[in-house]
């Protein structure tokens, strides 16, 4: 067997073919295989981050929901201004059953907020501090948003003789009493 010219050409030719497809058609081809797995593995990871946003949209719509049921229970214990008369009623009754005497009611000037008014009231009122302890928890179990601030408790002593009426454990209290309801 001879090996000559036209063989070591056939050869160089025949290995040339396999080189220069790899130069050719597969490197270029690896280059654009690489570039897609890399685009693919972004858009995945946008849609894993999309998928997480997506289950916390239905959590949030839940969330919505329950805030708009709240503002609804809120806006329920929100009286019209002629329900403010009514809450007075109340408090006074709660103050009497608890055997609480309002010596003084001083309306202060209704201050305006979001979709409500507040009408503060300063109030001072005597009475055995067990029925004004009690006072407090039935204005709190009211069904309507009241708020008591700026409270000051001080005990009641006798300073004469003249005050009999005055005994142990009694209290006077200042405070300022607000009421919300829905401004018309």
């Amino acid at each position: 067997m001879r090996f000559g010219i036209r063989e070591l050409i056939f050869f160089i030719v025949l290995m040339a073919v396999p080189i220069a497809s790899f130069f050719f058609v597969f490197k270029p081809r690896n280059e654009l295989i690489n570039q897609a797995k890399t685009e693919i593995q972004l858009k995945q990871s946008r849609l894993d981050r999309l998928a997480a946003l997506t289950e916390r949209l239905d959590d949030l719509g839940l969330a919505i929901a329950n805030g708009r049921e709240s503002i609804k229970l809120i806006e329920q214990k929100l009286p019209d201004q002629k329900g403010v008369d009514e809450i007075l009623q109340q408090v006074w009754q709660i103050a009497k059953r608890n055997q609480q005497t309002v010596k003084s009611v001083k309306s202060k000037k209704m201050l305006p907020a979001a979709l409500y008014m507040e009408l503060p009231l300063e109030l001072e009122m005597e009475g055995d501090f067990d029925g004004f302890y009690q006072f407090l928890l039935e204005l709190e179990n009211l069904p309507r948003i009241t708020r008591i601030h700026s409270l000051n408790l001080e005990r009641l002593v006798r300073k004469s003789s003249g005050d009999e009426d005055i005994r142990p454990g009694m209290a006077k209290a200042k405070f300022t009493l607000s009421i919300y309801f829905e401004s018309n």
